[in-house]
């Protein structure tokens, strides 16, 4: 399938629509996410997105119209989530919705995306559900799902020699869902592999003293952590005070994204596997493009969050630019299979379950000038770690 990609879109969308007129009209995207409950990766994402924003708007919008955001806070809460969204619709004019954060909040917005057909590109909620069982034409994703993530850990954590696994992970869609899938997926890789022990804290209440004894009682050799934020903090806290991580090998989810690397500074672990954004050593043209211009908007340095807000705002206008209209219908025929550049590189999303195939960083922690990084790491296309369109149809529901 031809690959559009966002240069030539807007440069093709300019030549049909000319230039824009004195009373051009504004296309108002709702956004959603919750910044008062994770505002290490939230607060970096809104940076992305208005970096996005205002590099579509000074390039003279799409079609002609500038691309403006309307954006509510869900204060963590499903339902919270929803009133947002039926408020920016019904209220706002909002034709599109983006964001979400948490995986249940994200299932939640995709559900109303769906009854009130409405465009929603779910930027970071990462369960499978998402796009599989719970997908729906209406509903995009961005981010690299558990699946795709889990088969990249998997991958490095079948070479380990570990036989007994263990598993920490907050009790809530987002962890139980990459439990699920890294088991399986590991475990067509080893059959040998036994695992010992589940953990399972609430999110952003672990009790990480608990959680570090259960765990060494079963004398696992490797683990698989699912927890971030402050959980992921204390977690490895109480792990280095207990010894839990002496002589045995960690894989996690995330851990290598600065939002998460960064409040561990020395105390983060030596060696862990993990996927992240090792910004400070990526070499290439677009990665730079990007660090150069979120640098001088923001004297920062951006974080994962940054990367996903930024790149879902430049999507939503791609696909925008191809559709000509902000039309529902419209905008999903064009979303369809669209390429779309980003600091990663090109990306695609697909036509049969909407996902984008936006890679990850893959590599290992350690410490350097009482920092934690990531060291060793390789970019892992997403393409390349998603099942076969005939396994995708048989766990996507029929529209």
């Amino acid at each position: 399938m031809r690959r559009f990609h966002v240069a030539a879109v807007l440069a093709l969308a300019a030549a049909l629509w000319g230039p824009a007129s004195a009373g051009a009209q504004e296309i108002k995207i709702g956004e959603i996410n919750s910044y008062s409950g994770l505002p290490a990766f939230t607060e970096p994402y809104r940076k992305g997105w208005q970096l996005a924003i205002d590099e579509v708007n000074a390039a003279g919008g799409v079609n002609g119209q500038k691309l403006v955001v309307i954006s509510k806070d869900d204060g963590g809460k499903p339902a919270d989530a929803v009133t947002a969204a039926n408020e920016l619709v019904s209220s706002e004019g909002v034709t599109i919705l983006a964001g979400t954060f948490f995986s249940n909040i994200g299932l939640a917005v995709s559900d109303f995306a769906k009854q009130k057909k409405v465009f929603f590109m779910a930027a970071e909620p990462l369960t499978d559900a998402v796009t599989w069982t719970n997908g729906n034409r209406y509903t995009f994703r961005l981010r690299p799902s558990n699946y795709m993530q889990a088969a990249m850990l998997a991958e490095e954590a079948a070479k380990l020699p570990a036989k007994r696994w263990a598993t920490v992970a907050p009790n809530y869609e987002y962890g139980q869902s990459a439990v699920a899938v890294f088991k399986q997926l590991l475990s067509a890789k080893r059959p040998d592999i036994e695992w010992v022990n589940e953990q399972w804290p609430p999110q952003g209440k672990i009790d990480a003293g608990a959680v570090v004894q259960a765990l060494a009682a079963s004398k696992p050799e490797a683990i698989l952590n699912v927890t971030f934020g402050a959980d992921l903090v204390k977690f490895v806290r109480e792990g280095n005070t207990r010894g839990l991580f002496d002589d045995r090998s960690v894989v996690s989810f995330l851990t290598g994204e600065p939002e998460y690397l960064d409040p561990l500074k020395d105390e983060t672990p030596e060696g862990w596997i993990v996927t992240g954004y090792p910004w400070y050593a990526i070499k290439s043209p677009a990665h730079d493009a990007f660090l150069k211009a979120y640098q001088a908007k923001y004297s920062d340095y951006p974080r994962l969050g940054s990367i996903v807000g930024y790149t879902t705002m430049k999507s939503i206008a791609a696909i925008l630019a191809k559709a000509g209209s902000a039309d529902p219908d419209k905008m999903i025929a064009a979303a369809e299979g669209i390429g779309v550049d980003s600091p990663f590189g090109p990306i695609t999303f697909r036509k049969i379950d909407h996902q984008s195939t936006l890679g990850a960083f893959v590599g290992k922690t350690t410490v350097e000038d009482g920092k934690g990084v990531m060291t060793g790491f390789e970019y892992r296309d997403g393409a390349q770690y998603l099942p076969t369109d005939a396994e995708v149809a048989k766990l996507r529901p029929a529209e």
